[in-house]
Parts: structure tokens; C-alpha cells; sequence
């Protein structure tokens, strides 16, 4: 994953945090909720994008493999 995306990723996530102690501090529910599913979502980046450094990881190194063998 890009550095890029890690940064937007925390900043998602961080703008969440902030969306549910506000939310929390005013007693707005919808607030809160909006700011948990902030958090939620950049999470969820995080994970999918981790996913797909594990592939190429193991694709990197499956093809490493290979050409060494060769």
C-alpha cells in the first residue's frame, strides 16, 4: 500500500474520531454514529489494502523463486 493511502487512511480515521467526541460532547447521536462509521470505513481501507500487499508480497516472491530456479 502507498504512503499515500495510509495518510488519507489515518486522516479518515482520525476525522471519525473527532466526528464521535464531538457528536458525543454535544449529545448528537447522528454525529456520533457518522464519526464511528468513519472509523469504520478507513479500517476497512486499511485491511483491503493490506490484503493486497500480502498478494503481491507473495507474488514477488513466488516469481523471485522462479527466476533463481531458471
Amino acid at each position: 500500500m502507498s504512503g499515500t493511502d495510509r495518510l488519507s487512511n489515518a486522516a479518515e480515521d482520525a476525522k471519525g474520531k473527532l466526528k464521535e467526541g464531538f457528536g458525543k460532547a454535544t449529545d448528537n447521536e447522528q454525529m456520533e454514529a457518522e464519526g464511528k462509521a468513519d472509523q469504520a470505513k478507513a479500517d476497512l481501507k486499511d485491511k483491503v489494502e493490506d490484503g493486497k500487499d500480502a498478494v503481491a508480497e507473495k507474488y514477488n516472491d513466488l516469481t523471485d523463486r522462479n527466476e533463481n530456479d531458471a
